[in-house]
């Protein structure tokens, strides 16, 4: 576009030189001036169409989800649904039978009874049932058979990227306001954010911004898991909850994680072996098969 403005500014100025007599003045001084502001005009223009074009591709993916198909909802082959108890799950106790999982139905299985990502995304039926052989059982109950609503409301995961709303801070600790402020703050003191939200002059109020930007990484990421202890769910999937803190929330975490949520069954993947050392079960897996499955220090001594 720069080559092309330059010939524009180029020919008026060589008709000036060649043969100044021939070319009117007036006309050639107008070209000249025009001819000179073409390439910022041409430069703005290709930037314009970038912009659009990069807009577009928001438009086309707004249009894609739009035409998503619903969730399966039904109770899977036999279309009936079940109603557990309302304290359930109150063991945690999680049990996979044959159970493997397929991004696409007409791919090779990536989770052959059993997995790492996929696993969470088989606890939360985030993927299709014509990809989904066996089933999987919470406390003697085939999630397939319960509602979505139902079974995402039993279960509370730390994600690897915090995940938070611009509002306030009670907004992004308790979005259907379920819980009470005392309740807030009791959490809020365990994850040792309670002094700086108190100092703030709105409190529990705090705004926060889009994807947690006016609060640190770690600050994020604790606010994600009082969220997980607001909830007291008896499942927790923590996804590479401290890959993005620094070394003292890491070790802050994993404190908080076997002090705190003792009681409940706690599903981590890491891949820093210091993450998973308290545990009190280690599952290697490699190309979606167990290898092994036992006390961390024998999976360990295995490596």
């Amino acid at each position: 576009m720069d080559l092309l403005a330059t010939c524009f500014v180029l020919f008026p100025a060589f008709a000036a030189v060649i043969a100044p007599n021939r070319v009117d003045a007036t006309f050639l001084t107008l070209t000249l001036f025009y001819s000179i502001n073409i390439t910022a005009r041409l430069q703005h223009a290709i930037r314009q169409s970038a912009d659009a074009y990069n807009y577009m591709t928001s438009v086309e993916r707004i249009d894609e989800y739009g035409d998503l198909p619903p969730e399966e909802d039904n109770g899977g082959e036999s279309g009936r649904l079940i109603e557990t108890s309302t304290d359930w799950p109150s063991r945690g106790e999680i049990r996979f039978h044959n159970y493997s999982l397929r991004y696409q139905s007409n791919e090779e299985a990536t989770l052959k009874s059993a997995g790492k990502s996929s696993v969470f995304q088989g606890l939360l039926r985030l993927v299709n049932r014509s990809c989904i052989d066996g089933e999987i059982l919470i406390d003697d109950v085939d999630i397939g058979r319960v509602t979505l609503k139902h079974l995402r409301s039993r279960i509370s995961v730390i994600p690897q990227n915090p995940l938070l709303f611009s509002g306030t801070l009670r907004f992004n600790m308790d979005p259907l306001e379920l819980y009470t402020d005392e309740q807030c703050w009791k959490v809020l003191e365990i994850v040792r954010l309670k002094e700086t939200v108190s100092n703030h002059p709105q409190g529990l109020h705090m705004p926060i911004a889009e994807s947690g930007h006016n609060l640190s990484s770690g600050q994020c990421q604790l606010v994600c898991v009082s969220r997980a202890l607001l909830r007291q769910s008896r499942i927790l999937l923590i996804d590479e909850a401290t890959a993005n803190v620094d070394h003292e929330t890491d070790e802050f975490l994993q404190t908080l994680i076997v002090d705190e949520i003792k009681d409940r069954t706690v599903l981590t993947i890491a891949h820093r072996l210091n993450t998973v050392a308290n545990n009190d079960r280690l599952l290697l897996l490699n190309d979606g098969k167990v290898v092994d499955f036992d006390v961390p220090d024998k999976v360990l001594s295995h490596l």
